[in-house]
């Protein structure tokens, strides 16, 4: 799996190469045609609301918001662009089907729109995600400029600081120091020691469980980016990193793991009934929120555990903002002026400040960066030199409703994990056959 490229700036020094941010005219008047963007409803959506506002204020151009649940993004984002004039302007796209989107051509590259447009030095690439290279289906910095960061997600390690201090416990680096950290804390009814998620739905069980399957060495495939598209999910690494999670959920977790989805997790941490949760980085700016959390201040961040030798592996559930194919050109140059806005640093800040989670280092450099109320942010900054992209492939959406599907029965109890898991990749094996992928199973 191809780990994130930490920053555009880093990646073109190693190259031996330079770039600078690109302005060839007055960016901000307002002469924009208006545009409208189709978002998901998550937990960073306000953030992302509120930068919105501030580039209307900013540059007195329009920008309608048209917000769904998860499932109902991506319907509305396959019903537009497969219609004869598109709806919505700008995709905001999941790692789960974003490759859908540039395989099938819906999605105008940017660099197309305006030759001259350059990604500012300091934004994540992500993994390189941002690229596709249609002759190759690779995403590699020599593809073309597909889309912009928008969240760069991945999941982080909540724990209760205060909890820690009072119990003499260090933060944890490995499973077996979590898993010791959380039977310690757990303390049920009223506290569990880990909460963690395992309802079936739309990329939801199955996305929290990739930081345990290959935190443990595992992997759904053997090396997608050379097109070996063997299912490795059944292996000793990925039964171990299932027994793992379930054992982790039944001695020290909530009873109802099988359940539980993001926003029960969260809640649970909110409402001071967990002593760990494992949830996306965009989770973080609700534990000090006054109004809706219960332990203010009492909650610290750190990367994803993994087993001793292997370094951290949060996957990347990041977003995307593309371009429809199907819009007029106005509305398409409008819509790069506003992903041209969002790449800057000023903006970019006041994203954080927002509570969003910049896509941006320029904020990580900031002395922002040390203050109390955005301690996450040192923590992210770690976790994202080796996070996972998952999928490459536009037939991603399959193999994750396979996963939802089996992950909710095993940890539910209908299914042992082995078998479990083996069911998953014979499904999973079947899928890439018919789709004519080089696959097989180990």
């Amino acid at each position: 799996m191809d780990a994130v490229k930490v920053t555009r700036r880093q990646a073109l020094a190693a190259a031996g190469a330079t770039a600078a941010y690109a302005v060839t005219r007055p960016l901000w008047a307002a002469t924009a045609a208006p545009i409208t963007i189709v978002i998901n409803q998550s937990p960073w959506f306000e953030s992302f609301r509120k930068t919105v506002e501030l580039y209307e204020k900013t540059t007195g151009n329009k920008v309608d918001l048209d917000v769904n649940p998860f499932a109902g993004s991506l319907e509305k984002q396959r019903n537009s662009v497969r219609s004869a004039s598109g709806q919505y302007d700008i995709l905001i796209m999941n790692s789960g089907w974003f490759a859908e989107m540039y395989a099938g051509g819906f999605v105008e590259p940017i660099t197309d729109i305006e030759p001259g447009f350059k990604l500012d030095q300091d934004v994540y690439t992500l993994g390189d995600t941002v690229f596709y290279d249609p002759a190759t289906k690779a995403m590699k910095a020599g593809g073309k400029l597909m889309s912009m960061p928008i969240q760069p997600n991945v999941p982080m390690l909540y724990y209760r600081g205060d909890l820690y201090k009072e119990a003499g416990l260090k933060e944890p680096e490995t499973f077996v120091e979590l898993e010791a950290n959380a039977k310690k804390l757990h303390k049920p009814p009223s506290r569990y020691g880990i909460v963690q998620r395992g309802a079936r739905g739309t990329h939801t069980v199955s996305y929290d469980f990739y930081p345990y399957l290959y935190g443990f060495g595992g992997g759904i495939f053997k090396d997608q980016n050379a097109g070996d598209y063997t299912v490795t999910l059944a292996d000793d690494k990925g039964v171990a990193a299932l027994e793992y999670y379930i054992r982790l959920a039944r001695e020290a977790g909530h009873p109802q793991t099988a359940s539980q989805d993001q926003a029960e997790v969260i809640q649970n941490m909110l409402t001071g009934k967990a002593a760990h949760v494992m949830v996306v980085v965009a989770a973080v700016s609700q534990m000090d929120d006054k109004n809706k959390s219960a332990v203010v201040d009492k909650v610290e961040f750190a990367p994803p555990p993994h087993r001793p030798g292997l370094p951290t592996a949060p996957a990347l559930g990041h977003w995307l903002g593309g371009i429809s194919k199907n819009v007029p050109d106005a509305r398409k140059r409008a819509a790069v002026e506003f992903l041209r806005w969002f790449q800057t640093k000023e903006a970019q800040l006041y994203y954080a400040k927002a509570g969003g989670i910049p896509v941006s280092a320029a904020p990580y450099r900031d002395p922002m960066a040390d203050e109390r109320a955005n301690r996450w942010m040192k923590p992210l900054a770690k976790a994202l030199p080796h996070a996972v992209n998952i999928y490459i492939f536009p037939e991603a959406s399959e193999i994750i409703a396979v996963l939802d599907l089996g992950l909710n029965r095993a940890i539910a109890g209908e299914m042992a994990p082995d078998a479990a898991l083996n069911a998953m990749a014979d499904q999973i094996q079947a899928i890439m056959a018919r789709h004519g992928y080089r696959t097989g199973r180990t």
